[in-house]
């Protein structure tokens, strides 16, 4: 195993949205290498840190980069949906702030055994965020239908030749199962005409992208937390979400923004009668963005945007 190596995204800009309090308890829902729970963790006085990843081999890495922290920061083994249950397992009812940075790791991507590069041609097809779970790449690629295949490819990875990925998926794995990286890179480039291959990067991107979301129900999973994650905070708390692609970027949008004005009620109607109040306020109007410097000393940032939520009972 590779060391865990991965450049924290926005790092001053989240740590500034948090606000963080010297006192406060704090959550890292993706822990990672521990980049951001570092310097969380370097903030706090009598605070505490509760530091969360699905990884085992991140939750090893962060463990040892925040060994010097001692008691003040506490590791879960577990996927952040789980947040609230196993905050409340240990007397923890509210937090002071949360952050989720959405990203694949540099380590999960360099690592040719975790299989999630389309640039690693022996590479197995894994993609596993959680490696307790049964569900692979290589299952999906292999056992799902050409429709589920087609779909998922569409939605997820936005692939506008996911119909003939699919159909071509389909006839490879009748001749033998498909196992690396390499030979699914082969039949995606088969499928997509050699003009578009041209443009918009590596032809596997799209496909990767959509296999990675399936394997570890990356959206089902920010759906089914961020209201939890609302419900969690203290009055004046917040919660930092950094996402790298639209189909993140739009739940967090839409649950913020469904928090902050939860009426559901008619627009004819004078006054609300369905009772529903607002959790509090988005910080972030637009999203924040790396700048310049940071897009250029590190690629995969560019596509990041930041969005935060501030818990407010009462609205001004």
């Amino acid at each position: 195993m590779g060391a865990f190596i991965h450049k924290s995204v926005l790092l001053d800009e989240c740590i500034a949205s948090l606000c963080l309090k010297p006192d406060g308890t704090y959550v890292d829902g993706t822990t990672g290498g521990g980049g951001h729970s570092f310097e969380i963790a370097r903030h706090l006085t009598s605070g505490r840190l509760c530091c969360f990843d699905q990884d085992a081999d991140a939750m090893k890495a962060a463990g040892e980069r925040l060994a010097e922290y001692g008691d003040k920061v506490t590791f879960f083994h577990r996927n952040f949906v789980e947040m609230k249950d196993a905050l409340h397992g240990i007397g923890i009812e509210k937090v002071n702030g949360i952050l989720l940075d959405l990203g694949v790791s540099s380590y999960q991507i360099d690592e040719e055994e975790r299989g999630f590069s389309y640039m690693k041609e022996d590479a197995p097809l894994d993609m596993r965020m959680d490696r307790r779970s049964d569900l692979t790449a290589a299952k999906i690629v292999n056992t799902y239908s050409e429709k589920e295949l087609a779909d998922i490819l569409h939605i997820y990875g936005e692939e506008r030749f996911a119909k003939t990925i699919a159909k071509n998926i389909i006839k490879a794995r009748e001749q033998k199962e498909i196992r690396t990286a390499g030979e699914l890179v082969r039949i995606i480039e088969t499928s997509i005409p050699a003009k578009a291959r041209r443009t918009g990067g590596h032809p596997g991107k799209r496909t990767f992208q959509a296999l990675r979301i399936e394997a570890n129900d990356e959206l089902g999973v920010l759906k089914a937390s961020l209201s939890d994650m609302i419900d969690l905070l203290e009055e004046g708390g917040r919660l930092a979400v950094i996402t790298f692609h639209s189909l993140e970027d739009r739940i967090v949008k839409q649950a913020f923004a469904a928090a902050q004005k939860p009426c559901v009620c008619p627009k004819e109607f004078p006054v609300c009668v369905c009772g529903k109040k607002p959790s509090g306020y988005v910080v972030t109007r637009k999203p924040i963005l790396p700048g310049e410097a940071e897009m250029e000393a590190n690629s995969r940032a560019k596509s990041a945007k930041l969005r935060v939520f501030e818990k407010r009972s009462r609205m001004e």
